[in-house]
């Protein structure tokens, strides 16, 4: 992990302009894949904003077993619960590619967000969508079957439904991740994903080196009744 203090811009929130402000500590931290940015039980003492890259959002069982709470992207905010006064992390965030990230001390995200009133609007905006989803994903795990989970999970990976333009290709991710995301066996992802392939819904190679290709086309299973 690397620490470095000169910023990028992210499309919706001006960093340079926020690492600029007087008087408030920040930095950005690059971290390389499938490196560990918080850990489950961990105090939570920032707030981090990714800038590259891409975030998973995961929590672990007592028994060992692990769910994907969520898979975040540029643009984003994560670990906001130390707002609420969350002292320990719930749940653990992992760089899924090599990523850059804003980290934010709580007490100076508080007063930025106070202060800022533009950056308070991104944030205000970025909790809304992200209760959204939530309830979508909640939604999508009690109604829909695991062929339709995991061509949503393709799709919000590939950011359709964004403003912004969508990526035509994911990062490489497991078929172990993806059966956590969505909530099934490997050996049920490995099955749609073939099938999927097969249609032209995606694209990969055999080791998924090079990502996974979303094609448009995958809309239709998650519209088809």
């Amino acid at each position: 992990m690397s620490a470095r203090y000169a910023g990028t811009t992210a499309s919706g929130f001006d960093a340079q302009t926020f690492l600029d402000s007087a008087g408030v500590a920040k930095r950005i931290v690059d971290y390389r894949r499938n490196e560990v940015i918080f850990a489950q039980g961990e105090r939570g003492e920032s707030v981090f904003y990714i800038q590259q890259g891409g975030v998973k959002l995961s929590v672990v069982s007592k028994t060992g077993r692990e769910a994907v709470v969520a898979m975040l992207g540029p643009t984003e905010f994560f670990g906001e619960a130390c707002l609420a006064d969350q002292t320990l992390r719930i749940g653990s965030a992992t760089a899924i590619t090599p990523s850059t990230v804003l980290v934010i001390g709580r007490k100076q995200m508080t007063k930025v967000l106070h202060e800022q009133n533009s950056l308070a609007e991104r944030f205000i905006a970025h909790m809304v969508m992200r209760n959204v989803r939530v309830e979508q994903d909640l939604i999508d795990q009690l109604f829909n079957s695991s062929e339709k989970r995991l061509a949503r999970a393709l799709l919000l990976l590939a950011r359709y439904g964004k403003q912004t333009k969508p990526r035509q290709v994911v990062a490489a991710i497991s078929q172990e991740t993806l059966s956590e995301m969505i909530g099934t066996t490997r050996s049920r992802v490995n099955f749609f994903m073939n099938k999927f392939k097969k249609l032209g819904f995606i694209e990969y190679d055999a080791d998924l080196a090079k990502g996974i290709q979303i094609n448009s086309s995958l809309l239709s299973v998650v519209l088809h009744d």
